[in-house]
């Protein structure tokens, strides 16, 4: 891994996912990028239409233009703050900031090609207005995203076990192909999870297709099938073996593709209190 895009708006969940970049980095020795783009649509709301429409096309001008500089000086206060906190973790020599004015999901193809991981907080800027419900970009770059996503919690706490979710799905497989070979993951206990759907043969074939990957990659996995719901059976793993980073696939092992991130994964995303990994 050699390259990190970190998304960020300003939030403090944005902050935690600058303090999770820097971990990584040290991890595994990546540069950071980090993005700020400007919303677009900002500037095409109701409230702009109807100021063009009452003061005339010159007075909107001037008010727009006003608007596009605050916006500037917001995204330089920003970026500014999320490099202190690589400064303070030894990384400034590592990280390039960048502005852009567009949409964050339409801007991620101009940097997949160079980036190996896309990371970004479960939630943004308006958090705190609705605790319960995930972000709609976070959402989107999910779906749009061909690279791994590490979607970041409220706090940030050095992980020290991380959990495989592993359904037998194609996203899971790349998610254990891609455990097996990257330093992220070197020196932190590994633990693989199958939730049995249908039959135990399944889950336990699901298992040992896993633990065997990993162990070709240097890692002795504990290996566990849980019963019950999906859901809450990860989620009380998580919880009950103070695991610190959640590994799964975006989709799950279905015949149908969702037009959203599968229903288990948002819900996984929504509950735990700790970084989640996704995989397409």
């Amino acid at each position: 891994m050699k390259k990190l895009l970190v998304c960020t708006d300003g939030s403090s969940y944005a902050r935690v996912c600058c303090e999770y970049a820097a971990w990584l980095s040290k991890q595994v020795g990546a540069s950071i990028e980090v993005l700020y783009v400007t919303d677009l649509r900002q500037f095409e709301v109701p409230l702009i239409a109807d100021l063009s429409g009452s003061l005339g096309i010159q007075p909107y001008q001037a008010i727009l233009g006003q608007l596009q500089e605050l916006e500037s000086k917001k995204a330089k206060v920003i970026l500014e703050d999320a490099a202190k906190v690589f400064e303070s973790a030894g990384l400034s020599d590592k990280v390039t900031t960048t502005h852009k004015t567009g949409l964050l999901v339409d801007c991620l193809s101009d940097y997949e090609s160079e980036e190996d991981l896309v990371m970004l907080g479960k939630r943004g800027e308006n958090a705190n207005f609705a605790t319960e419900h995930l972000g709609s970009t976070m959402e989107r770059v999910v779906r749009a995203s061909d690279r791994p996503c590490l979607v970041t919690s409220r706090s940030f706490a050095e992980p020290r076990r991380v959990l495989v979710a592993y359904d037998g799905g194609e996203s899971c497989r790349k998610a254990v192909e891609f455990m097996a070979r990257s330093d992220m993951f070197r020196g932190i206990d590994v633990h693989i999870v199958t939730v049995v759907s249908h039959s135990e043969d399944d889950a336990l074939k699901h298992l040992r297709e896993a633990e065997k990957k990993m162990r070709a990659g240097g890692f002795s996995p504990v290996c566990q099938m849980l019963h019950g719901d999906t859901e809450e059976a990860i989620s009380s793993y998580v919880a009950t073996n103070d695991i610190g980073l959640l590994v799964m696939g975006a989709y799950g092992h279905s015949r149908i593709r969702y037009l959203i991130i599968g229903s288990t994964t948002t819900e996984m995303i929504r509950t735990c209190k700790v970084p989640v990994l996704l995989f397409r």
